[in-house]
């Protein structure tokens, strides 16, 4: 029991607290339940509150690493499509990660094409499409992209839009 609940309550509640939370405080949540697990073990609070908060920031840089490649990886099949459209073209984009989660697709139109002596880069409408059919929320974007030695890329500077998360 803890504080006069019942363990089984104590573990309902601690995964509805993290349902409600979100990926977000699953960090936070990992680094007390490791440390709290370890400081009961060892009875040292300060080994307990050392590696819950090593455990935390483990799981958040895990967590940030994670949404950073999966965010490359949309902005390159994005950067791609449009690299081999002229100016005025359009062309839908999609990206089918490896785990099915947040594979987005939508809509993008090259608006501007920019030629430097040292790059060549594209103004582009993107839209991000959550879900099917024509009756599916929409947001809209406006990106760069830039030819780069290895194809295009993405040339916006992060993070200019919310959505995509922790860098």
């Amino acid at each position: 029991m803890i504080a006069g609940v019942p363990r089984g309550a104590a573990i309902v509640a601690l995964g509805f607290t993290m349902l409600l939370g979100g990926c977000h405080d699953l960090s936070t949540i990992t680094g007390i339940a490791a440390g709290s697990a370890t400081g009961a073990a060892t009875g040292n609070p300060a080994v307990g509150f050392a590696v819950g908060v090593a455990v935390s920031a483990g799981a958040d840089f895990l967590s940030n690493y994670y949404t950073r490649v999966r965010t490359g990886a949309e902005q390159d099949v994005i950067a791609e499509a449009a690299g081999v459209l002229p100016v005025g073209g359009e062309a839908p984009w999609a990206i089918h990660h490896t785990i099915p989660i947040d594979n987005e697709h939508g809509e993008l139109r090259v608006i501007d094409v920019m030629t430097t002596p040292i790059a060549v880069c594209k103004d582009v409408i993107i839209s991000v499409i959550d879900g099917e059919g024509p009756t599916a929320p929409h947001q809209d974007y406006t990106v760069w992209v830039c030819r780069d030695p290895g194809g295009w890329k993405w040339a916006t500077a992060e993070p200019a839009v919310s959505r995509w998360g922790p860098l």
